[in-house]
């Protein structure tokens, strides 16, 4: 309970002291204030108990990141991020500067899939790069799906575990390059999905799309019902 009085009371001083601030610096101190790095990493820096924040821009709008951070556990409720109850400028704040997150902090060094141990294994470096650029947030750890999304049929991101039973790894390689912006509605007169696949071309190179195709195609079990992608 005092935890959460401190927060509710550190958001409320970061809105009154950074008011001339433009969002996204006023998004990168609450971030900073809140020790989002404690559990989220960018680039090299912070923990793995949450997910990888360093192209959380380029996956995650900006609407759907302030819906995020109102109530985590309203969209997913099996979730381990607890609610901070930011305040709205607070969360829009934290909403734009994340929006400014897509890969940067990889432009200057060495990126993680790149490592020595995992070349000519591209199935493993596949697999690092499904869990540094975020596909892991949508489609679940290991491609075992379980993530929520508003309109979709079924009311959920597809696993992947049977994505190597309805696509060649050619057409697995076309699908990751230019995404899929549109999901099918369950209801084509309702709301457009918060949740969809990117074009990861603009930002993977043809050799990463490789690799995060093998990685898929490894998922697939011995035998079991299939599961459309």
């Amino acid at each position: 309970m005092r935890r959460k009085a401190v927060l509710v009371l550190l958001g409320a001083l970061l809105g009154a002291c950074a008011k001339d601030m433009p969002p996204e610096a006023r998004g990168r101190a609450a971030f900073a204030s809140y020790d989002c790095k404690r559990c989220h990493r960018i680039g090299a820096e912070g923990g793995t108990t949450g997910p990888d924040l360093s192209y959380v821009g380029f996956r995650k709008s900006a609407r759907f990141l302030e819906l995020w951070l109102e109530n985590p556990s309203a969209w997913q409720p099996d979730t381990v991020m607890p609610n901070f109850h930011l305040n709205e400028p607070t969360r829009k704040a934290l909403a734009a500067y994340l929006s400014t997150l897509k890969g940067q902090a990889f432009a200057s060094g060495p990126k993680p899939w790149d490592a020595p141990e995992y070349a000519g294994d591209s199935v493993r470096r596949g697999e690092v790069l499904y869990e540094r650029v975020g596909c892991v947030t949508c489609h679940g750890k290991a491609g075992k799906g379980g993530y929520h999304n508003n309109n979709v049929i079924g009311a959920m991101v597809p696993s992947l575990l049977h994505a190597a039973d309805g696509f060649t790894k050619a057409e697995l390689e076309r699908r990751i390059a230019v995404g899929v912006r549109s999901p099918v509605k369950a209801d084509p007169a309702g709301a457009e999905p918060f949740l969809y696949m990117p074009a990861w071309s603009e930002l993977l190179s043809p050799a990463e799309i490789s690799a995060l195709a093998d990685y898929l195609i490894s998922l697939k079990p011995k035998g079991g019902p299939q599961d459309a992608w």
